[in-house]
């Protein structure tokens, strides 16, 4: 597939839609996170925060990073013993995790403790991206996945901070 005429925004749309990931599924990771701590929150307003994070460049060059790497390790396109250490996900590894958080510290300091939280608990899509059964590499997407939620949580707590 050629995206070189799409802007990177849709890009990153397509390349997440590509791999199992829809605006909608990030979104419900906000709502999880902001539920306890917005009334009246809707998934529509998550949504519409997931997009504003999803428009900045620096989360568009992460999110392509990535998920060409995952892609690659899938394909079995990476060196030893890098393709064995994506492959597996190991847990010192942490490039992954880097990247995720190259994410989280464009909406600043509160995005590290959602980030966290919702890699620790992995809800809704997370747990579908670390089953290792699928067959699919997703060693890079769900922190990059977990992050955009984090960072989108953070993003709406910044906005009602402000009219308040």
């Amino acid at each position: 597939m050629v995206y070189k005429h799409h802007p990177l925004e849709e890009t990153t749309k397509t390349m997440l839609k590509e791999r199992g990931v829809n605006i909608e599924d990030i979104a419900e990771l906000v709502y999880f996170l902001q539920e306890d701590y917005i009334d009246g929150l809707s998934l529509e307003t998550c949504v519409e925060h997931v997009s504003g994070v999803l428009s900045k460049r620096e989360v568009q060059n992460a999110v392509i990073t990535g998920i060409e790497i995952d892609k690659l390790a899938e394909a079995g396109h990476l060196s030893e013993p890098l393709l064995e250490i994506v492959q597996n996900d190991e847990g010192l590894y942490g490039v992954d995790e880097i990247i995720a958080l190259s994410i989280v510290n464009v909406y600043g300091s509160i995005g590290f403790t959602n980030y966290g939280y919702v890699d620790k608990q992995k809800p809704g899509i997370l747990e579908k991206l670390n089953d290792k059964l699928s067959g699919e590499c997703h060693t890079f997407l769900d922190d990059i996945v977990g992050a955009i939620a984090a960072s989108a949580s953070s993003r709406l707590a910044h906005r009602l901070d402000h009219r308040q």
